[in-house]
């Protein structure tokens, strides 16, 4: 087994896209049921999802880098996830462009603390998933404090959907998914509580973007990535804390395969915000974050 290390050329690369979904694998296992695939498609308009290793060609077609994880839904989907295990040694092998994030389930309770601590220390995850709406949990409750409580001790940082999602979208009850679950102000208390624990609020978290804005300027550990829109739907209040108080606390990401790189770039470049911020939302502060310097 390869335990996955880092060897991204920072001089090279333009940018680290933060947010990357592997949704099959390389036996085309897909991480979604059908009608919650079917859903996201229509959601943001079509998409075709690649295999590991073709994503990391992608990437380095474009000289880019990219966090790469999927979304362990277990208990809530009844489903098995695609394998975190194997996004870790696709990495490994990737490792010039990629950089593997695990995902565990919270409800299953202590097995998803160990499941946590063996994929860093054994597969060498740098950071973890996690979308409660799809895994229907409230992560201020307390019971999941052990798990929040365990990876601090690990030093990785979580990524935390916030806001509306595509999964279920449109579908009656919207697949019974609960976007309650996925209001940032939840993990507020997290922040609060585990002060060590570097929480990254993905996406702009429509309708709650108010409140993510808040818990990024007042928690040191805090940040938004700032995947799963277009930079031109952009609230304003965003642009602005971009170029002004979360200029260290921003970072680039695509949500990929539902929007590409590509098009985020080209929206972003058209955003008012400061060529001098540019590269810390692009690259700098992800850097600084996943501790690649």
């Amino acid at each position: 087994m390869t335990t996955y290390e880092p060897a991204i050329d920072l001089a090279t690369i333009t940018a680290i896209d933060t947010h990357v979904h592997i949704e099959v694998d390389d036996a085309g296992h897909a991480a979604l049921p059908p009608e919650l695939q079917a859903a996201m498609d229509r959601y943001f308009g079509g998409h075709a999802a690649m295999p590991l290793d073709a994503v990391a060609a992608y990437y380095r077609e474009r000289r880019m880098a990219a966090v790469v994880f999927t979304v362990d839904a277990r208990t809530r989907l009844g489903t098995v996830p695609n394998s975190s295990e194997e996004i870790a040694l696709g990495a490994a092998r990737n490792n010039d462009v990629l950089i593997p994030f695990g995902s565990v389930d919270p409800l299953t309770g202590i097995d998803a603390i160990e499941s946590a601590k063996r994929l860093h220390g054994d597969f060498g995850v740098r950071g973890f998933k996690f979308h409660p709406s799809v895994q229907a949990f409230d992560p201020s409750e307390s019971r999941f404090r052990p798990l929040w409580a365990a990876i601090q001790e690990l030093g990785v940082p979580i990524v935390v959907h916030t806001g509306q999602t595509g999964v279920g979208a449109g579908t009656a009850g919207g697949f019974g998914i609960q976007l309650r679950y996925s209001n940032p102000m939840l993990l507020d208390d997290v922040a609060a509580e585990f002060p060590e624990l570097r929480i990254i609020m993905a996406h702009p978290s429509t309708p709650w973007q108010d409140e993510a804005i808040s818990i990024a300027t007042h928690k040191a550990n805090a940040f938004i990535d700032l995947s799963g829109w277009s930079p031109k739907y952009f609230a304003p209040q965003l642009v602005r804390n971009i170029g002004s108080l979360l200029r260290d606390k921003v970072l680039f990401g695509s949500d990929f395969p539902a929007i590409t790189p590509d098009r985020w770039l080209r929206d972003f470049a058209a955003l008012d915000v400061k060529d001098e911020v540019r590269p810390k939302v692009l690259k700098d502060n992800a850097v600084a974050l996943l501790g690649l310097a």
